[in-house]
């Protein structure tokens, strides 16, 4: 217990702010790579995966901060809102590179592409979810529309990374094992959150 104390008094001293500056970069470097064409014969594609991936791992990190405070009481929970929106920054980045590097911004053709294609479909579905929780990651839609509206549309945070997880899976072809692992990662991270809520209702109902 001492130790775990010793931990978040040194925590509390590092400012998130660093979080930003540290991991906003390789997505600028990435793209600069990509206009000198260091990224390989397809430097649309490869940015597309490494935004995406970037997004998806982000995410990822953000679920998993509750965890690790609740079973070792290490608080990590003030780098949740970074990590969130630097998920948030490279997904965005991704469905830029999609619709406008890829697609041309050709709506007609976006639009049907993510009806017909389901990969695109549940891509869509994550980003979307995370529109919301991007726009309200700040202290004043905090104050503005309250800690318990605020906690349920955070709730997104599962679908979005859901939708992620089932969008890499399908979307990476002849199926490595790279993919199983984010979706198994997910699932469990989405039933220990069940299985919180469950356990909360009963405790509640009894």
């Amino acid at each position: 217990m001492t130790s775990v104390r010793t931990i978040n008094r040194g925590i509390s001293k590092i400012p998130s702010w660093p979080l930003y500056l540290l991991l906003v970069f390789p997505g600028g470097y990435l793209f600069y790579l990509g206009l000198i064409d260091a990224l390989g014969p397809d430097p649309i594609h490869a940015l597309l995966i490494q935004y995406g991936e970037f997004g998806l791992q982000m995410l990822i990190v953000t679920l998993l901060i509750s965890p690790i405070q609740r079973w070792t009481g290490v608080r990590l929970i003030k780098f949740r809102r970074a990590t969130g929106l630097l998920a948030f920054y490279y997904i965005f980045a991704h469905m830029l590179v999609f619709m406008v590097l890829d697609y041309g911004l050709d709506m007609n053709k976006i639009i049907e592409t993510i009806i017909m294609q389901p990969f695109i479909t549940f891509g869509m579905l994550g980003f979307t979810a995370m529109v919301p929780l991007a726009i309200t990651s700040n202290n004043l839609a905090i104050r503005k529309i309250g800690g318990v509206v605020w906690n349920k549309i955070h709730r997104l945070v599962y679908l979005a990374a859901a939708a992620g997880a089932v969008h890499y899976l399908l979307v990476v072809k002849g199926w490595p094992i790279e993919p199983f692992i984010y979706v198994g990662i997910v699932a469990i991270l989405l039933l220990i959150r069940l299985y919180w809520r469950v356990k909360k209702f009963r405790k509640k109902m009894s």
